[in-house]
């Protein structure tokens, strides 16, 4: 017991580790906003790939990886989520040095209820009655802060789009996270050096051209990137799924005042009603949630 309660201890502090991570990630991005969002994701790629070579050798991984790259399906379905997870990173990169945290940080709150409906679409999920409920009342939400405030809109859903199906067809391939995302990564490098190349050729790149402090924060893209997704990892694996799944609104939360307390985003009628309309759906879906596994549980037994 004491030891599943270090365990679990040490789940949760992984956990807090990474949400936090990904929840003060803006401010990184908001540093480099100098340099256009095309060539900040570029060279994310290109760092992740040199700092999780590191890693995958420090691990022992490569055995790993090669078996992934040996089996062709594994390999086509890579290269989906590679493409699904860049569009992602470039969308919420634009997000944050266009103005538009706001709408990054609905994204990222709409993507628990995205999974709800691919698994409805797709695996012919049923949905109880309070999730029906929610799902409804999240829609009714976006729908107003479309008619209201849409300029943005595009952002929040291609965000919450983009990641849930990054995680549903992630789920296929038979790897784990660091082998994935060290294949996603190189799968990218060559398109991401190849632009990084192109713009410093041209005179254009950013490297070496806004003197050391830019140079730096670029080559963190690989630490930023692959840090707070071994943290999470960690903890995927001493925690139960309910715990991670409350942890999972810290990061959209701290980007959420981030937004309007630092940024200064503004704050619209319609943005309040969308949020309030999201929060409130995702409190009935995690309600409805945890009285199912306890309902799965049945009684316990008296100490």
């Amino acid at each position: 017991m004491a030891h599943d309660s270090s365990r679990e201890r040490a789940g949760l502090l992984l956990g807090l580790g990474a949400y936090l991570s990904w929840g003060v990630l803006p401010l990184y991005f908001k540093a480099l906003a100098h340099i256009p969002a095309t060539e900040i994701i570029a060279h994310r790629i290109i760092w992740s790939v040199v700092l999780l070579a590191v890693i995958v050798t420090l691990w022992r991984r490569w055995s790993a990886i090669a078996a992934a790259f040996s089996a062709g399906r594994v390999v086509i379905t890579l290269i989906v989520t590679s493409l699904l997870i860049a569009i992602n990173w470039l969308t919420y990169i634009y997000a944050v040095v266009s103005g538009h945290l706001l709408e990054g940080s609905l994204g990222y709150y709409l993507n628990p209820l995205v999974n709800v409906l691919l698994g409805v679409v797709l695996l012919k999920e049923k949905l109880s009655r309070p999730r029906i409920a929610a799902t409804l009342l999240a829609g009714a939400g976006v729908a107003v802060l479309a008619i209201g405030a849409g300029s943005g809109l595009w952002i929040s859903l291609t965000l919450a789009v983009s990641f849930g199906l990054y995680g549903f067809v992630r789920k296929v391939a038979p790897v784990d996270s660091l082998e994935g995302l060290s294949i996603e990564t190189a799968l990218l490098a060559p398109i991401a050096l190849g632009w990084v190349l192109w713009l410093q050729q041209a005179g254009s790149g950013g490297l070496g051209q806004f003197g050391w402090g830019t140079d730096v924060l670029l080559a963190l893209g690989g630490a930023v990137t692959a840090i707070p997704l071994l943290l999470f990892t960690g903890a995927a694996r001493r925690l139960p799924y309910s715990t991670l799944g409350f942890l999972q609104y810290i990061a959209p939360s701290l980007q959420f005042l981030l937004a309007v307390l630092a940024f200064g985003e503004p704050l619209t009628t319609a943005h309040m009603i969308c949020f309030g309309a999201i929060w409130t759906a995702l409190v009935i879906f995690t309600l409805d949630g945890l009285w199912s596994a306890r309902s799965r549980a049945g009684p316990t037994a008296p100490a």
